[in-house]
């Protein structure tokens, strides 16, 4: 887990339009697109990070890297080398905000409103110190 490197075909087509397609040989069905070329290389980190994180979690055996060199490529393609880390991905996915509904006696609801109570937050406490975890929220 953590840090990836696999090469991406970025292609423009023959069409005469703007953009381009992005594909990762060793990872069939990873695939995304870009407007231009800066959109298309922050496409492609970002649809192969969410790819590998998937297949870490799915617990499924992550390719080697196909060598750039040795990929065929359309005669309006190139290849980029991108960068991936799951580990960036996970810790987002771990600290992602959940939204939970719950019930208060109308009288304590008001209450705490008219204190200020944050209630997301005194309920994040509550919950830790709970189930005995010191670990922060972001």
């Amino acid at each position: 887990m953590g840090k990836y490197l696999f090469p991406a075909i970025f292609d423009s087509g023959e069409d005469g339009s703007e953009g381009y397609t992005i594909t990762f040989p060793d990872l069939p069905g990873c695939i995304s697109e870009g407007d231009d070329l800066e959109n298309a290389m922050s496409m492609a980190k970002d649809v192969l990070e969410g790819f590998l994180y998937g297949m870490e979690e799915d617990g499924e055996e992550i390719p080697s890297p196909s060598n750039p060199s040795e990929l065929d490529v359309p005669k309006t393609g190139f290849v980029v080398m991108v960068n991936a880390w799951t580990d960036i991905v996970r810790d987002e996915m771990e600290n992602k905000a959940v939204k939970k509904t719950l019930t208060v006696p109308k009288w304590l609801a008001e209450a705490a409103e008219k204190e200020g109570v944050n209630f997301s937050q005194l309920l994040q406490f509550a919950l830790r110190e709970r189930l005995g975890l010191n670990k922060k929220s972001s």
